[in-house]
């Protein structure tokens, strides 16, 4: 659920309702008397959705938007009590990334990906050859976001985003997206009817927002339309390539290799940001998970999702355009072992450490409050595991002859306990 460019319909609900609170330079939208009783307080909320819809519409005409695709995409339109719901009461991620990857690349998965790629080969050799993208990766991105156009969800993109503009916490953000579905109208290529996807805006088979869409999506079929929402994935699939080949995809090399580790290996080089050339990394002793020498596809970074108990990984520039798709790191490791699978690959060899828990966000921040105490300041305690939280980890493992792997584990909140 791109975040700014592109929000996949995974994530884009966390990232709605991780905002503190609605924007405070919005119009006011009737907050409401806290004893107004339930029917008074829906009455108070459709009188301020109109009024907010009003004002808006006013705002997108003077953007260019016509008053005949206005009033068309709006016929109809009203508050979303779901869409509501769903921005207010996300459950909490607490999964494990192996658990996560585990659903992400399950043999079925796998396997309906196959035959997908059976049915549509040309049409994905062709994409693969105007773009200069591999198509099972391509794939890969279709599978994790609708498995396959299985699921391309059901909300009128102009009801979901107009809901948010008007009641989620993210307000310039849904707004800007929503002018971006009426021009989207306006040019033709949807009408509102068939406009649907996630609650939160994202659409199609591999989940455009709009104002992704109106600067990668692609014709790919030559009917004149940019069709990501119908049946056929042709324009979606492509419009996908052309958004990682924007992005600077390097066509034949890979996401990410694993890795073996040396020995006495200094952990506070594994790091996503920490771009060395191969040469270095060969230097310190690192080599593939077979033992061979670890090939040279441009500056590589360490990655160890899981610490110095789970596998390692070498990632490369092909692993930053992923997450330009989606900036998590359990999905572009997923999208990138996902295609790896489709093409014959394998598990990852080493081991996860199956038997660590998830911590949860009150976990998260009982550990922050606990390692700031001892004297390893983490810069608050938010229940985000963000670069002052590992490097304070790492300091504290230092401090106790511990490898300083900064991973934050339930055993590790239990020594500190």
């Amino acid at each position: 659920m791109f975040k700014r460019r592109y929000i996949s319909a995974l994530v884009i609900g966390a990232a709605l309702s991780g905002c503190a609170g609605r924007a405070s330079t919005a119009p006011q939208t009737g907050a409401l008397p806290q004893q107004a009783t339930a029917a008074q307080t829906s009455q108070a909320e459709l009188a301020a959705f109109a009024a907010w819809r009003h004002d808006f519409r006013r705002r997108a005409l003077a953007k260019g938007i016509k008053p005949a695709v206005f009033d068309r995409a709006f016929e109809g339109v009203s508050l979303s009590r779901q869409v509501i719901k769903l921005d207010g009461g996300q459950a909490e991620f607490t999964r494990q990334i192996w658990d996560y990857l585990d659903t992400a690349t399950s043999a079925t998965r796998v396997s309906t990906g196959r035959q997908k790629w059976e049915t549509l080969n040309p049409t994905l050799q062709a994409i693969e050859e105007r773009y200069g993208v591999d198509a099972k990766v391509v794939m890969s991105i279709w599978g994790m976001e609708t498995n396959y156009g299985s699921y391309r969800g059901n909300t009128g993109t102009i009801e979901g985003l107009a809901t948010l503009a008007f009641e989620g916490r993210r307000r310039t953000f849904a707004e800007a997206q929503l002018i971006a579905a009426l021009q989207i109208l306006q040019a033709g290529d949807v009408s509102p009817e068939k406009m649907r996807g996630s609650w939160a805006g994202a659409m199609g088979h591999t989940q455009f927002m709009p104002t992704s869409y109106l600067e990668y999506a692609q014709d790919f079929t030559g009917d004149g339309k940019r069709d990501i929402w119908s049946e056929d994935p042709t324009d979606a699939l492509a419009s996908t390539a052309a958004y990682l080949s924007r992005f600077g995809w390097q066509q034949g090399a890979p996401w990410g290799i694993e890795i073996r580790l040396p020995a006495g290996f200094d952990y506070a080089a594994a790091d996503q940001n920490h771009l060395k050339p191969v040469a270095y990394w060969r230097s310190l002793g690192i080599t593939t998970v077979n033992g061979r020498p670890l090939p040279d596809h441009g500056e590589a970074a360490i990655l160890v999702p899981a610490g110095a108990r789970g596998p390692a990984f070498a990632i490369f520039n092909n692993f930053k355009v992923i997450r330009r798709y989606n900036n998590a790191t359990a999905y572009a490791m997923a999208v990138g072992h996902l295609a790896d699978k489709l093409a014959g690959g394998s598990e990852f060899r080493s081991p996860w450490p199956r038997d660590e828990r998830a911590l949860s966000r009150a976990e998260k921040e009982e550990l922050q409050r606990r390692l700031t105490a001892r004297g390893f300041d983490t810069k608050g305690s938010d229940g985000v595991i963000g670069p002052n939280t590992i490097g304070a980890i790492r300091a504290y493992q230092q401090s106790v002859g511990q490898v300083a792997d900064g991973y934050a584990s339930a055993t590790l909140l239990k020594q500190l306990r």
